[in-house]
């Protein structure tokens, strides 16, 4: 790899110039050590991985997660993500686990032990005494004939790499590519178990992730039949703004046609618009001449999610969402997503 350290003016073109080539190829080392694995996968060679998944598919209770130093860190995450996909899972520090904590692996779980070497010291006692207590065991590790390999039911290798680091010593494509395998896992396990939206909103009910998936229609503050007039297309402008109520409005008015479906949409933009060239007799003019027909709109089964895409996408303020047979039964107003904060002002 290209060698920057020597360089005394690092707003040098040329020096800046070699960071750049550096840091490419650290990210392409690291890119490469997962393009090889899926390799392999290809080509047959990981039985390891589905015999891994077969395991983990029958786990009664949870998957508890172990490694030490950066394994360690990747392994809370890996943990992280079992659970958010539908598969209980917590971590435990080997350490800790050798010394009192083995209360917190029970026999319905599964333990997943992490070691790039196959050979670090906790992790591998850690193997054994599950193995006596007959708590089935995957390994991950980059040696496939290694303490870790021998001790646990099933073991995954992640095969030979070379790290990014220069010196070849600090863990980085190692602990990316296991990550990765990692997050491969849990969403395979996701996948045979039928984990859908409906299941990952359960288990994610707050924040961003959890309002997305949440139907549109929980979210209406505007509703028909409630604060929100279905306005016949038929009538003159002033005759829909007197239909469209007092109070509290809506920034725009829904039309329908003689079926009740929507036909469409008329906002206060629209409305201004629409003074502002023809003066106060524009009032008078048939709203079916001036609304915008065929507006963009969602439907009952639309997700909070699909509101937002339509906001930052095409710019809407207010969006009518419909029934089956295309009726309104209500606007989202994109103040109403701002006040949510999935949409930023």
């Amino acid at each position: 790899m290209a060698d920057f350290r020597s360089a005394s003016a690092p707003a040098d073109p040329h020096i800046r110039s070699v960071e750049v080539d550096f840091l490419g190829e650290v990210l392409a080392t690291e890119a490469a050590a997962i393009a090889g694995f899926a390799e392999r996968l290809k080509r047959g060679e990981l039985a390891s991985l589905h015999a891994a998944l077969d395991l983990l598919e029958t786990c009664k209770g949870h998957v508890v997660v172990s490694g030490m130093g950066k394994s360690g860190l990747v392994g809370a995450k890996i943990s992280a993500s079992l659970s958010s996909l539908g598969q209980p899972s917590h971590f435990v520090h080997p350490a800790e686990a050798v010394h009192g904590d083995l209360g917190s692996i029970r026999p319905p779980d599964i333990a997943l032990l992490l070691s790039w070497s196959g050979e670090t010291q906790e992790v591998v006692a850690l193997a054994s005494i599950l193995k006596m207590d007959g708590i089935p065991t995957v390994g991950m590790s980059g040696k496939a004939k290694s303490s870790l390999a021998r001790a646990c039911t099933v073991h995954v290798d992640l095969g030979d790499i070379t790290e990014a680091c220069p010196l070849n010593l600090a863990p980085t494509a190692s602990t990316t590519l296991t990550l990765a395998v990692g997050d491969a896992i849990a969403l395979a396990l996701a996948q045979r178990r039928d984990f859908g939206k409906d299941d990952f909103h359960k288990h994610h009910p707050g924040g961003m992730l959890g309002a997305g998936l949440r139907p549109v229609t929980e979210v209406l503050r505007f509703r028909v039949g409630h604060n929100l007039a279905a306005v016949p297309d038929t009538i003159t402008v002033r005759e829909a703004l007197r239909a469209g109520g007092e109070g509290r409005r809506a920034g725009a008015i829904v039309l329908v046609d003689a079926d009740g479906r929507l036909s469409g949409i008329f906002t206060d933009g629209d409305l201004r618009r629409h003074v502002n060239s023809g003066g106060i007799s524009a009032l008078d003019t048939p709203i079916s001449g001036v609304m915008t027909r065929h507006p963009t709109m969602l439907t009952v089964e639309s997700l909070v999610r699909d509101a937002v895409q339509l906001v930052q996408s095409k710019r809407l303020d207010e969006i009518p969402v419909v029934d089956r047979e295309g009726r309104p039964v209500g606007l989202v107003d994109v103040q109403d997503l701002i006040a949510m904060r999935v949409v930023k002002e």
